[in-house]
């Protein structure tokens, strides 16, 4: 590409030489006659033969010196060029094959290690007594939550900041009964109707109530203790027990992540055109629901939700997946995790019996969208996975399953295999639907059906 542009300026400018010396006469003669010729080419009078003669060798001399100039001129400009083309890199002398040999050292965006934390109230629920806490911006310390105000409603929307589908079980605590740990303050509902979750918090020094609030979400993100893609190894039974394969027509076409005991999270173009999945030895569908952005051209808005016609029954083996905490993203560099049945090649014909798994470093939108990735087509509702010299990757078979990540102790399902160019090739890693875009969709869904 440089070299073509390199020539192409050259042919753009060829009076570059004879510029600086000059066109119009004026380097060579100096200023113009009477009536426009140059000086030289004047009528020459009688009286001025001497001074003529003397004028002509001059010119002569002059003309043999420019002619000389001219020509050390080019010589000295064409070395240059030669000279050019000799010091640039061997890489970039066929740019014809660049395309084919994919230099990964061409690739050198830099990765963005950090994330912006948008968030004003930080959530959580203590291991030990089950207690809510939250965490206000401008007081950096975790405080219970009065139990004044307090309803399941808001609950739910809590369990929902930190990821978790629903409100198992909440209740009042005496302050009593948890001990003199809690001394800095409280955190209490405002008495004005606030819009946001956001916004409808503020310190106390007590809780008139005597009461704070204890808390169960819907358990999610965790996996017994058992014992222990392209590039990818085998995966022990329950390694990844919210992982489930898609058949149709009694065979496996996409993965799928259990999110609930009746609802399935998949890739909407793995059930766009069909209507539904048919019965296999596992469990039957009810509802098949896709998001109704999604694009198969650019392969935006690629998610779709599934309704089992009977619960799972949870066990060791079989267990939901959390859904990623709102209003926050995790930064490149991340170590995640595929898992799936997809092929363990890209020219594979098979789908392998056994489940694969293989980690992979989330990749920024800002380095994925560079010239020397997808050059632009990652939108806000998709992300990167993968490594920059290919080799582990998803790949046909895998579309619709996990890219799940460890967060506060649990796994969350940060991304759905979604598609990309080839299977584990250099600078072109996986794509992924970003689950964090879609969470007021999944549960309007749930709630709705």
């Amino acid at each position: 590409m440089s070299i073509e542009a390199d020539a192409l300026s050259v042919i753009e400018n060829p009076g570059a030489v004879q510029q600086s010396f000059g066109t119009d006469g004026t380097g060579l003669g100096g200023a113009r006659g009477a009536h426009g010729n140059p000086a030289w080419l004047r009528e020459v009078h009688p009286q001025d033969k001497v001074s003529s003669k003397l004028t002509a060798h001059r010119l002569v001399r002059v003309l043999a010196a420019v002619c000389a100039l001219g020509i050390l001129g080019g010589v000295i400009v064409g070395v240059w060029f030669i000279v050019k083309l000799l010091l640039r890199p061997a890489a970039t002398q066929s740019p014809a094959g660049l395309g084919d040999t994919k230099e990964t050292s061409f690739c050198n965006v830099t990765e963005d290690i950090s994330v912006i934390d948008p968030r004003k109230v930080f959530y959580r629920i203590s291991p030990e007594n089950s207690l809510l806490e939250i965490q206000l911006e401008k007081l950096q310390t975790w405080l219970p939550v009065c139990y004044e105000r307090w309803n399941s409603s808001l609950g739910t929307l809590v369990c929902r900041q930190l990821g978790y589908l629903r409100l198992t079980k909440h209740k009042g605590v005496n302050l009593t009964d948890i001990g003199p740990n809690y001394t800095d303050g409280f955190v209490q509902i405002t008495s004005e109707h606030k819009s946001s979750l956001e916004n409808m918090w503020q310190f106390r020094g007590s809780c008139l109530t005597g009461k704070v609030i204890a808390l169960k979400c819907f358990e999610c993100g965790t996996r017994a203790k058992l014992p222990r893609i392209v590039g990818g190894v085998e995966a022990t039974l329950g390694r990844w027990p919210w992982q489930v394969s898609l058949y149709y027509s009694n065979r496996h076409t996409c993965g799928g992540s259990i999110i609930t005991s009746q609802w399935i999270v998949t890739a909407a173009h793995c059930v766009h055109n069909s209507a539904k999945l048919a019965q296999h030895t596992g469990y039957a569908v009810e509802k098949i629901i896709y998001n109704k952005n999604y694009n198969h051209r650019s392969h935006d808005n690629d998610i779709a939700l599934m309704k089992l016609k009977s619960p799972l029954n949870f066990t060791d083996t079989i267990r939901p997946v959390c859904l990623p905490q709102y209003d926050y993203d995790l930064p490149g560099g991340t170590q995640c995790w595929i898992s799936g049945w997809g092929y363990t090649q890209p020219d594979d014909v098979h789908i392998p019996d056994t489940l694969k798994e293989a980690p992979v470093p989330l990749i920024s939108t800002k380095k994925c969208n560079s010239s020397c990735m997808y050059n632009g087509e990652i939108s806000p509702r998709m992300l990167c996975a993968g490594y920059t010299e290919g080799k582990v990757d998803a790949c046909q078979g895998d579309s619709g399953g996990p890219l799940v990540c460890q967060d506060d102790s649990v796994w969350r399902l940060v991304g759905v295999v979604s598609w990309g160019t080839g299977c584990a090739e250099p600078n072109h890693p996986g794509v992924y639907t970003k689950v964090a875009e879609f969470l007021g969709w999944i549960y309007e869904m749930i709630e709705n059906y």
